[in-house]
């Protein structure tokens, strides 16, 4: 209140003398500082000039404790103005007025509850004076409320803290900066906070003020403690007893170094490796020990010169070491490796020495014992490569060389894997050579692998061999040229067309041209360019001429040695235009030289051809005497025929002759013995039996039969399939109805008398004649 007093004071003088300084300025005429633009605005401007009334408040000092109860409201202070009124009254506004704040008429201001300073420390209010007619006479005069602090908060830790500390710090090392808040007013003793370490003070202390926690030691070990917890105290009335305080954990870590030395946890390895480990594979581990985290961990391996170029020591994904091979081993020729190791590490943020300096041990004894393996035979070289000149037989383009690297030193056996290889090898010297001449135009390039093997059955090992067809001269020249036409209206020496030729060889050619026979019309003119002209010797020409024109060109490639081809080389005759375009030709041939190797593929077409008609003139002819030796063989089978449809009674026997079955079973005649010679006929004669003899039919006989002709037919080879189907009507001796063949209705097996058949008539003859008996005992021969 007291400072809102002192600022209106202050005021109120300042307007008394800048209203003094205008009136003596205008008195004088001289221009008043300052008050330039307002007497130019009166000069110019009609209205009055406003000048601020002097106001007559008259403040006390506003103050107001938190946390007072206020059961009853109570007195805080008093509006008062210098004017004087026997009746007057006051009205305030703004913050809490009428409610928390309240006045009287006679000015008095009342606090009507308890407040709180951190809700809020101050209020703004407006006062304004009244007379008896409630007439304004002193207008808005501001004040302010303060609400004076107490102590009646605790300090506040707003969040967990946690430190860490490289190991081996320096003293005064920063580790982590605490804060607590109070919500007491900061400018007292209320929210002035102090800092204190209540536990664990043997490594770190505190700033009192600040609240950064420090390192105080400079041995400071992660591997004897890697993790501090420390407990800081915050206490306000600037940490006197009587203040409030709050607790709080710090978690300080304690982060690592390289401060010891790696170890190995040995004095000796012993490793063994087979001969045939591969290259630049681990043969073992170097454990080492490091009590350092393992981003820490940095040895650095020796060997000895000799040994590092057989072998090589790296980290390990856990920075130990692993010993890699760098070279090929062999049992035979050295089987064992001894040799010291060296390790050490670099401390270069080391200050001190290390923790295990004394008991580390830094060197250690290698041995690496090579085992014998039995291992495929070995190349002299990894790849091959030969030079054959084509089209000439080579019996020896090379060698290839393998050994056994083994003690026993097998014998090796060479042989090539390709199939369709045009090179062959020695299986015992590996020697090369081509089995048919090589063409550079067909495969300028041989590529293939060869096999080696230890003998009989052994290990093997491959190696791939090149070998490149070196080229000569061995193909003609080709004559290459646009369609050369002449016109009715050419004249001598015009050029009617140019000539080139190309070469598949691979050498460079220098194409010489000319005539390979003399020409009445045309002429050759070369360049020696490989490049020639057609030139025409006299003209004019006519379409009507039924002559064809053509030249045989001579081509030689100026090679070693050198090729010469000639070729016909047709020319149409046209009718040109003047610009020597032809606008009608008569049609012309233009014959090109047949190389050899197109003659050679047509010669074998047409052999393969006539091998094929030939065989299959012989195929029919075979087939043909096969059916011929069927027909003279006199089988009885071949007769019998089954039609299926019902038959026309007798007169279907006149294909065959029952009885000769039926009479077979009886004699056995239709059995074949083994005694027995092959006949052309497999039936002999069967002798028709006598009407009155009436022998029992044979129950089973044909049944055997058949299976005896199966079974031959099975087994005899000489004998040709038949592709007639025979059936036999056999119901077997087993049926209760009996057979219905008529196998066994023959004349001789039947007790009926038959002869009144030939009583019948002339349509009947033919089984009287069966069936009856009609005279002395004959033979009947099939």
């Amino acid at each position: 209140m007291m400072a809102w007093l002192q600022l209106w004071t202050t005021g109120l003088m300042a307007t008394v003398a800048l209203s003094i300084s205008l009136a003596i300025a205008e008195d004088s005429g001289l221009p008043a500082v300052g008050a330039e633009k307002p007497v130019e605005i009166v000069k110019k401007e009609s209205h009055p000039v406003l000048f601020r009334q002097k106001r007559e408040w008259i403040w006390n000092s506003l103050y107001v404790e938190e946390e007072k109860p206020a059961p009853v409201a109570y007195k805080i202070g008093q509006l008062k103005s210098s004017q004087r009124l026997e009746v007057k009254s006051f009205k305030i506004e703004g913050e809490g007025a009428n409610t928390i704040f309240t006045v009287d008429r006679k000015g008095d201001l009342f606090v009507t509850r308890s407040l709180d300073r951190e809700e809020k420390s101050s209020y703004q209010l407006i006062a304004r004076m009244y007379d008896g007619n409630n007439k304004l006479i002193e207008d808005a005069g501001e004040f302010v409320v303060q609400v004076t602090d107490i102590n009646d908060n605790s300090p506040v830790f707003p969040r967990t803290y946690n430190g860490s500390i490289m190991e081996r710090s320096m003293i005064g090392t920063k580790v982590v900066e605490v804060r607590a808040t109070d919500a007491d007013d900061p400018t007292t003793a209320n929210g002035e906070l102090r800092y204190s370490l209540i536990q664990d003070l043997s490594a770190f202390e505190i700033d009192s003020i600040t609240g950064v926690i420090s390192c105080k030691i400079q041995n400071l070990d992660r591997e004897t403690k890697s993790q501090y917890v420390v407990v800081v105290r915050a206490q306000d009335m600037r940490g006197i007893a009587s203040g409030s305080t709050a607790t709080t954990s710090v978690t300080i870590t304690i982060t690592d170094t390289n401060d010891n030395i790696a170890s190995f946890t040995r004095k000796t390895y012993e490793l063994q490796v087979p001969e045939d480990h591969k290259v630049n594979e681990k043969i073992g581990i170097l454990e080492l020990e490091d009590r350092d985290q393992i981003q820490n961990k940095e040895p650095t391996f020796t060997i000895p010169n000799d040994i590092s170029k057989v072998f090589n020591i790296e980290l390990s994904p856990n920075k130990d070491g692993n010993i890699m091979l760098k070279k090929a081993l062999d049992f035979e020729t050295k089987n064992t490796y001894t040799f010291n190791v060296d390790v050490q590490e670099n401390l270069r943020n080391l200050r001190f020495p290390a923790d295990n300096l004394n008991s580390a041990v830094t060197k250690a004894q290698v041995i690496i014992r090579v085992l014998d393996v039995d291992e495929p035979p070995l190349f002299s070289q990894l790849m091959y490569s030969f030079t054959v000149v084509e089209e000439s037989m080579v019996s020896n383009i090379g060698t290839v060389t393998a050994k056994d690297p083994d003690r026993a030193n097998k014998n090796i056996r060479y042989s090539i894997l390709d199939k369709d290889c045009l090179i062959t090898i020695n299986p015992f010297t590996g020697q090369l050579s081509t089995l048919r001449m090589l063409d550079r135009e067909l495969e300028a390039t041989h590529v293939f692998q060869v096999k080696a093997q230890e003998e009989p059955s052994g290990l093997e090992s491959f190696v791939k061999v090149n070998i490149t067809v070196k080229d000569i001269n061995d193909n003609k020249p080709e004559l290459t040229v646009d369609e050369i036409f002449l016109c009715e209206n050419d004249v001598a020496n015009t050029v009617i067309g140019t000539l080139r030729a190309v070469d598949k060889d691979d050498q460079p050619a220098s194409f010489t041209f000319s005539l390979a026979s003399e020409s009445s019309n045309f002429s050759i003119r070369d360049y020696g360019n490989s490049t020639a002209d057609v030139i025409v010797k006299m003209g004019p020409f006519s379409m009507d001429d039924p002559k064809d024109y053509s030249v045989d060109v001579r081509i030689t490639d100026g090679g070693r040695p050198i090729q010469t081809s000639i070729t016909k080389l047709a020319i149409k005759s046209c009718r040109c235009d003047a610009r020597r375009i032809p606008t009608q030709c008569k049609a012309g041939a233009r014959r090109m030289g047949v190389s050899v190797h197109a003659l050679i593929a047509i010669l074998l077409c047409i052999l393969t051809i006539l091998v094929i008609v030939i065989l299959f003139v012989m195929r029919k002819r075979y087939q043909k005497d096969s059916l011929a030796s069927m027909k003279n063989s006199g089988e009885i089978h071949e007769q019998l025929v089954t039609y299926d449809e019902e038959g026309g009674g007798e007169m279907d026997t006149n294909g065959y002759d029952v009885s000769i079955l039926s009479s077979a079973c009886h004699d056995g005649s239709l059995l074949r013995h083994p005694d027995h010679h092959p006949h052309p006929s497999l039936y002999a004669m069967v002798q028709k039996a006598p009407h009155h003899s009436q022998p029992t039919a044979c129950k089973g006989d044909m049944a055997v039969m058949i299976e005896v002709k199966k079974e031959e037919a099975d087994h005899d080879r000489d004998g040709f399939p038949y592709d007639t189907l025979h059936i036999y009507g056999y119901e077997g001796p087993e049926s209760l109805a009996g057979s219905l063949s008529s196998l066994e209705s023959s004349s001789t097996g039947s007790n009926l008398d038959y002869d009144f058949l030939s009583d019948w008539g002339p349509r009947f003859r033919t089984l009287a004649e069966l069936y009856g008996v009609d005279g002395p005992e004959y033979y009947h021969q099939y």
